[in-house]
């Protein structure tokens, strides 16, 4: 299977955590990575640093979007000693068009389209070559239907980043691809990288022991375990969120997601999008849960096999 991975990488750490297991996953080959929210090209840098660890700087990259379609900046990146040690990393800016050009070779190729930033870059690659997302299939990370289940954090639309980044791109997203799945915020609270895990990804290798180095800044930086400790349905040894590693397994296929086809329509009240079902709307399979800890076991079996091969 070709996977195409538009990501804006070196944010939240769980993009990391995404394409490591893409690397590691059986009989998938990550055919380009294109970045979004990324204005001076640093955030492709950091993906072209990971994919050197992980031996695998053949993949193409390049740097796109730079801001919302409106103009708006996009997230930060976090302290790079915290999170990456003395790993070094250099801006890799691209040329203008050159992420259109991959991602619509990726396409053209049949490969299936994982967004697990704003959604920018594939607004601007409709923009410029109309109908090219009508034959795609485009796996997102994003897209708020319904509340958490209960014990999980009550978190509204607002929370949903990748959306609400760029509201425009996600509008025309939901009308332009022709087989869209959502992985819903909700759906990937029951999904958890915990401290019980450091262990086993610090003897994994070096993809592994970067991993854990992340998980636990991320944690300390946004009180991740005193969220779990607060929340019924949340360990108390949370360090984050797998959202970007479970929308990148919806694509690939696997079981432990539970998804249902539904019609939908955007729906914007006070600034905040959201989707709502409705007879005569766009037709979208939405991810409505995931069984999280059978997710654990797979994410981090296949952070081990991308480690044995780097």
């Amino acid at each position: 299977m070709q996977i195409h991975l538009d990501t804006d990488f070196a944010g939240d750490t769980d993009d990391a955590a995404a394409l490591a297991m893409l690397l590691g996953w059986p009989d998938v080959e990550v055919v380009g990575i294109t970045t979004t929210a990324d204005p001076d090209g640093l955030r492709a840098g950091y993906v072209h640093s990971f994919l050197t660890l992980a031996g695998r700087d053949e993949i193409p990259v390049a740097a796109g979007a730079g801001a919302s379609l409106k103009g708006s900046p996009m997230g930060t990146v976090p302290d790079h000693e915290a999170y990456w040690g003395d790993i070094g990393v250099s801006c890799r800016r691209s040329s203008e068009g050159d992420a259109v050009e991959l991602m619509a070779t990726s396409v053209e190729h049949g490969a299936t389209i994982v967004g697990i930033g704003p959604y920018t870059n594939l607004a601007v690659l409709e923009a410029a070559r109309p109908g090219t997302l009508a034959g795609a299939r485009v796996v997102l990370m994003g897209g708020w239907l319904q509340a958490p289940a209960f014990g999980l954090p009550q978190w509204g639309p607002e929370m949903d980043w990748n959306v609400q980044c760029d509201t425009t791109a996600a509008m025309q997203l939901l009308e332009a691809a022709g087989a869209l799945t959502l992985v819903t915020l909700s759906a990937t609270l029951t999904s958890h990288l915990r401290a019980v895990h450091v262990e086993r990804l610090h003897a994994s290798g070096r993809i592994g022991r970067l991993l854990a180095r992340q998980a636990r800044a991320h944690a300390a930086e946004n009180r991740m375990t005193e969220l779990g400790r607060a929340h019924a349905g949340l360990p108390d040894d949370l360090l984050n969120f797998q959202y970007d590693p479970v929308a990148c397994a919806v694509a690939l296929g696997w079981p432990g997601a539970t998804t249902d086809p539904l019609t939908l329509q955007p729906i914007i009240d006070a600034g905040i999008l959201r989707f709502a079902p409705v007879d005569d709307g766009k037709q979208v399979e939405v991810v409505l849960d995931v069984d999280g800890a059978a997710f654990a076991d797979t994410w981090l079996a296949a952070i081990e096999r991308a480690d044995s091969r780097s």
